[in-house]
């Protein structure tokens, strides 16, 4: 199937490995990113979802940029975030993503963000424990094309049931 200005459906980027439904990664809180307090601003927190997010995807072997230039652009359409507490200047902290929910054309996750305590490498940020978590959060994904007109996920994407792997 092809329309007018998009990828044929066979032509989308496909996964290189197994699809992951969950993933973690780890930053460094900034300075840029805290207030005189030194505490972490709460917009600092929504840049590490879209972190997490993507890394999560690329775990797939996709890339994001893989997706766009294919004219599939994922566009966050609902946010949802309880912030428990706060993230400090040069925290490391920890931000966990899944899959909750995938339809054919919207994409669901949930996150965790925690504080990391004890013993952290600081080259790979490796080691310490999670202890405080600091944020929840969900969101929703809607697939567009390069027009902002409502399209279907590839396939694979849309196909993702985490219940399934319960």
């Amino acid at each position: 199937m092809k329309h007018a200005d998009r990828t044929p459906i066979a032509d989308l980027p496909a996964p290189t490995s197994a699809t992951s439904l969950s993933t973690a990664v780890r930053v460094r809180v900034r300075y840029c990113e805290c207030d005189p307090m030194n505490v972490a601003h709460h917009a600092a927190f929504i840049p590490w979802l879209e972190l997490a997010r993507t890394e999560l995807l690329r775990t797939s072997g996709v890339s994001y940029a893989h997706l766009e230039a294919a004219g599939v652009f994922l566009v966050v359409v609902r946010l949802d975030c309880r912030y428990k507490l706060p993230a400090r200047y040069d925290d490391v902290l920890e931000i966990r993503v899944r899959v909750s929910r995938a339809t054919r054309v919207k994409i669901e996750h949930e996150y965790d963000i925690f504080r990391i305590s004890g013993e952290v490498n600081p080259a790979t940020l490796a080691g310490g424990t999670a202890t405080d978590l600091l944020m929840s959060a969900t969101t929703t994904l809607g697939c567009v094309d390069a027009h902002a007109k409502i399209r279907e996920l590839p396939a694979w994407l849309a196909s993702i049931d985490p219940a399934s792997h319960s």
